[in-house]
């Protein structure tokens, strides 16, 4: 067993995209085991940081290669990092055991594109994140995603809630 007080966090970004109508973008994540099927496997596009690398680039990246979309206007970053530390048994399994969890900078960011532009598939060498996709009101984001991850959603929701009017 893995002492998840002696691992660091993985820095990571993510992007709560918002349409014209103010719904926000989910993936379903592709990982997910066949009882996760329409549960709680959504999750709005985000990843793991490269070295040196400034975290609004981070998260331009993050959404093109999750989702294919590159016209998206950033209009908001959250006040400070986010954390989450992972379940115990995912401790020293996921990432091959190098992180307790994650500390997130989350972007708001405007969709201005078409529909079409979102493209699941892979992009730049990366194995697709999602095999799903819809948007979603703000209200419906917290019963989406695993429940490890919620307190960090419930902070990006209030953080970015007037955004979706």
């Amino acid at each position: 067993m893995t002492d998840p007080e002696g691992l660091p966090y993985r820095p990571c970004v993510g992007v709560l995209l918002l349409n014209s109508a103010g719904r926000v973008f989910v993936g379903q994540r592709a990982d997910r085991s066949e009882e996760g099927v329409d549960s709680t496997w959504w999750q709005m596009p985000q990843g793991g940081l490269d070295e040196g690398e400034e975290p609004e680039a981070g998260a331009r990246r993050e959404l093109a290669e999750e989702t294919g979309v590159r016209s998206a206007r950033f209009v908001a970053r959250a006040r400070d990092w986010l954390t989450y530390d992972l379940p115990s048994d995912l401790v020293g399994v996921a990432w091959h055991g190098r992180y307790r969890g994650q500390k997130q900078m989350w972007f708001a960011a405007r969709f201005e594109g078409e529909e079409s532009e979102i493209n699941l598939g892979a992009h730049e060498g990366h194995k697709p994140e999602f095999d799903a996709w819809r948007w979603v009101t703000l209200k419906e984001l917290p019963a989406l995603v695993v429940p490890f991850k919620r307190k960090v959603y419930l902070s990006v929701i209030e953080q970015f809630g007037g955004l979706d009017r």
